[in-house]
């Protein structure tokens, strides 16, 4: 099992036990390049939150092991969502670890403390594990995302160190979610509606232009729009 895949189902295994989740979609994802499949798609349900989706792709071909887990917080919860996208992609390994705001950040100041000030000491130490290095995320699209975002590309032994980070960030998450967090102002469910469309949309994030590439139009548009709702 690669390391992606290893700790992409560990994530996995621990946000169902804890919250009691059970699988409502487990869909096979196929190609032009192989007619087996080269992907998955599962939807669990259940407990405290709305939806969990995971996205895996993996095409040896081209060197692509990328597993994705977002766990979506109920529309009127102020909560944010949890996001990991742990991946290899033949030459380096590479992270996406964030907790997804419901609400604006500069005016929140009470939720920002609540929700997001503890992760600072985890965010900091990552950054200085060796073999991390900052990954191309532009700022158009890091706006969609909280400032504790884990964007990295890292060797072997770093990510496997990065372990602990998601751990981390897992249990703090998971403490939200069992706690709550301080009310907001915000329309939440319009607020997540746009964030949401903006944040899985092919214009602010190229990676869809891949997955297309991959999967063919219907298959990407049937993942994004999973994601995006």
């Amino acid at each position: 099992m690669s390391l992606p895949t290893a700790l992409s189902e560990r994530t996995l295994e621990t946000l169902s036990g804890a919250l009691g989740l059970a699988v409502d979609v487990d869909e096979p994802l196929t190609g032009a390049m192989s007619p087996n499949p080269v992907g998955r798609l599962r939807v669990l349900r259940g407990g405290p939150i709305d939806k969990l989706v995971t996205v895996d792709l993996v095409v040896p071909p081209i060197g692509l092991d990328s597993h994705m887990v977002f766990a979506f917080t109920g529309s009127d919860s102020a909560v944010p969502h949890f996001t990991l996208d742990a991946v290899y992609s033949g030459e380096y390994y590479a992270m996406h670890l964030d907790l997804i705001p419901r609400a604006d950040l500069a005016v929140e100041l009470e939720y920002l403390d609540a929700a997001f000030l503890p992760l600072t000491p985890l965010l900091d130490a990552a950054w200085q594990v060796e073999g991390v290095s900052a990954a191309a995320v532009g700022p158009r699209q890091r706006a969609m995302m909280s400032p504790w975002m884990l964007v990295c590309r890292a060797t072997e032994s770093a990510f496997g160190a990065l372990s602990a980070t998601v751990d981390a960030y897992l249990r703090h998450w998971l403490t939200l979610v069992d706690k709550g967090v301080p009310a907001v102002g915000a329309d939440l469910p319009a607020r997540d509606r746009a964030n949401r469309a903006n944040l899985f949309s092919p214009e602010v994030d190229p990676v869809w232009a891949q997955v297309t590439r991959l999967l063919g139009t219907e298959q990407s548009e049937r993942v994004r729009q999973e994601l995006a709702r």
